[in-house]
């Protein structure tokens, strides 16, 4: 029997579960060895005996949280694919202002009618086996994982930060610009996507492992005379920012 595979989503722009459907022709590959039994984006048909279940989206409402504790209990193993599910993403921005003055905003007078928390990370409210970072997740780590999975074999993401692909890519330092960018602290697995192309980096993959923060802030201090704290702010946007991470 082939293993099941569900696709849920939260409080997000669902943009992660997309991206599977992007993968084409490499998720016909994958259709091979599993049966995708839910996935609002793809399909109707639903079944509740799950062995992997991927979560796009936050916990940002408390209908989030009764459906992440469902998803849980259905699923032999939980993967949070991208920002919002493994930090919270730009939902959690909203953690930082006026719950009354940004209900009202998006919600005019109608606030009332749509209850909200703070938004979380899945792992915040259930036990989750692996995280797939990033804004969208990395596709190549999805089918990578996957493939892991099904094959009993170990997967983990990198533990280095984006500025190591960055220098493979051989990009100048954003630094060197001038620009505030997050590729010392972010965790690796993008390739260095949005400093290749001329974006600084967000931090949308979350912090990098403990000893390459200690790194950078070393790094940032004294190349650059910049405070690791003089990031957090950024660090912010995709909720990457934890006091308990920092060194």
């Amino acid at each position: 029997m082939k293993p099941k595979i569900a696709v849920f989503s939260l409080t997000s722009c669902e943009g992660c579960s997309l991206a599977i459907l992007e993968l084409e022709n490499q998720l016909l590959d994958i259709l091979g060895a599993v049966e995708i039994v839910n996935f609002r984006e793809a399909m109707t048909e639903r079944d509740c005996d799950i062995d992997i279940g991927f979560v796009d989206g936050a916990v940002s409402t408390p209908t989030d949280v009764e459906e992440i504790k469902e998803m849980r209990e259905h699923c032999k193993a939980l993967v949070a694919i991208g920002a919002c599910a493994c930090q919270g993403g730009i939902n959690s921005l909203k953690n930082h202002q006026n719950e009354d003055d940004y209900r009202s905003y998006v919600y005019g007078d109608g606030a009332k009618h749509f209850p909200t928390i703070k938004a979380q990370p899945i792992s915040a409210f259930v036990e989750v086996e692996y995280e797939l970072p990033g804004c969208p997740m990395v596709k190549e780590e999805f089918l990578a994982l996957v493939k892991a999975v099904l094959s009993g074999q170990q997967w983990a993401l990198p533990q280095t930060s984006v500025c190591v692909e960055c220098k493979k890519q051989g990009n100048l330092c954003l630094y060197e610009k001038g620009i505030i960018c997050l590729g010392p602290v972010t965790l690796a697995g993008c390739g260095a996507i949005c400093p290749t192309f001329g974006s600084k980096c967000e931090g949308c993959r979350g912090l990098a492992s403990d000893e390459a923060l200690q790194a950078a802030s070393i790094n940032l201090r004294e190349q650059y005379d910049i405070p690791l704290e003089n990031i957090l702010a950024d660090l912010r946007f995709y909720g990457a920012y934890q006091e308990k991470s920092l060194p």
